[in-house]
């Protein structure tokens, strides 16, 4: 069986109607879908905890549900959850061993997966406190890309782009901070979109990191991405974007690396952002170079950013229990003064105008993803938080300004290099404007498709 036909590699939107055509029944996706992990995850670390017997009651529910009429858009299936989100009986563990009680409720954006269908299959492995854009923590161990076991699967939702990309599950929740989403899709070929901060419900929790934070899927297809977002969301429905080929759209590209931030992106993702405006031009859009004013931008991300650290380190339950690393970045985080992150909060709307000024004259803002390929595991072993915040905003700096502004932007695949790495772009679009990434993305995904290529490993 190949990745094309094997139903693991179906991706959430074809698995979901497989299942409801009774192609496939979803105790049998859910069962295949725990071997897989069962034989795969000792070598990735993907999942922090696997919920096997609960994940097929679920699926026979599931089953049971298809058989009485049941339509729901993810009836029967399995998905997986990322670690700093709340599953009613289990820790949220957050790549710690600080935590504490488990949590009484779903989060809503559970409760909502839950609602239109989905088995929760377990939760994902992240880095600390989901500080860091590779997945190693002292607790739970170093999670390893599917493409290349010696290099990071990115982080902070590096366990759930793991586990999509090797088929352990068709699609995971993650969110972003400052590229956790994107990232991780980006290091392993998969399409990672952060929607519009507010569309998907944080609660309980109220602007992580000081409103950086949004949820958001990563996932094998551009229609996946719609689907999820369209049952956790709130807003105008995305599945029509995926059908609907774009106007021709005004693309404008950017390699430039915002102030404050030192280096630039290799031959290898200049050669990714170059193919892919290539492709763009040839299905008649027009792509042009712009500069992109990004200002104080990156110095209010980094307020928000290291103050949220520092916040969260002080609620975990037993913060005496963080490691090393964690605890400087607390301290760094416990500098920035009250009225410091309020004028940090308050320039988002300046920022965000200027940006904005890209948009006056392009409909997308293309950018590299990456300097460099995925940073190899042990990388920042035994570093401290000022070395290793230094040296990882050298890789990806590219994603965190538009957490500050608050607007969607995607990983997207970009083909794959000389000895079958997969490459990326990132898109970024106007505020509230995930449609049109939705149809661009699909339109690049038609005509280069990405999904059926998956590691050797898989």
């Amino acid at each position: 069986m190949t990745a094309a036909t094997d139903p693991v590699f179906a991706g959430l939107a074809r698995q979901a109607e497989r299942i409801a055509s009774g192609d496939v029944s979803s105790r049998e996706l859910t069962e295949a879908c725990l071997a897989r992990i069962d034989r795969l995850d000792p070598t990735l670390n993907a999942f922090r905890v696997v919920f096997a017997e609960r994940a097929l009651a679920e699926a026979d529910q599931a089953d049971g549900r298809r058989r009485g009429g049941d339509r729901r858009p993810l009836l029967g299936v399995p998905l997986a959850i990322k670690d700093d989100t709340n599953i009613a009986g289990e820790v949220t563990a957050r790549g710690t061993n600080a935590f504490g009680e488990p949590a009484r409720e779903d989060a809503e954006v559970v409760r909502r997966l839950r609602s239109a269908g989905a088995v929760i299959a377990g939760k994902t492995n992240v880095p600390e406190l989901e500080i860091t854009p590779f997945t190693e923590s002292p607790t739970f161990g170093a999670t390893r890309n599917p493409w290349d076991l010696n290099r990071t699967p990115g982080g902070s939702s590096g366990g759930s782009a793991a586990a999509v990309a090797a088929g352990l599950v068709g699609g995971a929740l993650g969110s972003d901070g400052g590229g956790s989403i994107r990232i991780p899709a980006g290091c392993c070929g998969l399409f990672g979109l952060k929607p519009q901060r507010d569309r998907i419900p944080m609660a309980p929790m109220v602007a992580p990191w000081h409103g950086l934070s949004v949820y958001g899927p990563i996932v094998r297809h551009v229609a996946d991405a719609a689907l999820f977002i369209d049952v956790t969301g709130d807003g105008e429905p995305l599945a029509p974007a995926v059908a609907r080929r774009p106007e021709r759209l005004r693309i404008a590209i950017s390699t430039q690396v915002p102030p404050l931030l030192l280096g630039s992106p290799d031959e290898e993702q200049r050669g990714a952002v170059a193919e892919m405006a290539s492709l763009l031009r040839g299905l008649g859009h027009q792509v042009d170079d712009v500069e992109v004013p990004y200002g104080t931008t990156m110095t209010a991300f980094s307020t928000r950013y290291l103050r949220g650290i520092a916040d969260d380190a002080a609620a975990m339950p037993h913060p005496e229990r963080l490691a090393r690393r964690t605890r400087g970045f607390r301290r760094i985080g416990r500098t920035i003064a009250r009225p410091v992150l309020d004028r940090a909060r308050a320039e988002e709307a300046a920022n965000a105008r200027s940006i904005g000024g890209v948009f006056e004259r392009a409909d997308v803002l293309m950018t590299p993803m990456f300097t460099r390929r995925p940073i190899p595991i042990g990388t920042y072993e035994g570093r401290g938080a000022t070395w290793t915040v230094n040296g990882y905003w050298r890789w990806v700096p590219y994603c965190a300004a538009f957490n500050h502004t608050g607007q969607p932007a995607a990983s997207v695949p970009a083909g794959f290099s000389a000895d079958g790495f997969p490459l990326a772009v990132q898109l970024v679009a106007r505020p509230g404007d995930e449609a049109t990434l939705i149809s661009l993305g699909a339109q690049i995904e038609a005509e280069r498709p990405w999904a059926d290529r998956v590691p050797a490993l898989s």
